[in-house]
């Protein structure tokens, strides 16, 4: 039994590292066919990848967070498909501003949300508050 769940991680993990590939250019995706979702990550732009205070604008996007930055070039590095999810995403003006602070900063054109779906895993985000599964209790209260 074992080897079989063995098997299916390494599967597991290799349609995940098909799913997203950095620099992969949209006419190979057009002529992949329709895929199925896969699992993704979600980090939260201000506050969580981007400083934001009470001074800070929707105007521009803050200097990055030096920690979450590598947190998430590590991720996209091991095939994670990694979402901003950000609640910017609500106006499209929003998202030329986003890609471009993305690119300054290093990182590829992610895809930009603020729909959670069934196949987001983790969300990194400043607001959030963890509750466990089916009981409604918190896993802990700031």
């Amino acid at each position: 039994m074992l080897t079989s769940i063995k098997k299916y991680l390494q599967k597991a993990k290799e349609e995940m590292s098909k799913e997203y590939s950095i620099g992969l250019s949209e006419s190979l995706e057009k002529d992949k066919g329709p895929t199925q979702p896969k699992a993704w990550i979600g980090v939260d732009l201000d506050g969580t990848l981007a400083y934001y205070d009470e001074r800070s604008s929707i105007e521009e996007v803050g200097t990055a967070i030096p920690d979450m930055l590598a947190l998430v070039k590590k991720m996209i590095n091991n095939n994670i498909r990694v979402k901003i999810f950000t609640a910017r995403a609500t106006d499209p003006e929003q998202l030329p501003l986003i890609r471009k602070w993305l690119k300054s900063n290093g990182l590829p054109e992610l895809e930009i949300t603020n729909i959670k779906d069934f196949y987001m895993q983790r969300l990194y985000d400043d607001r959030c508050v963890q509750v466990e599964k089916n009981t409604g209790r918190l896993i802990r209260e700031t």
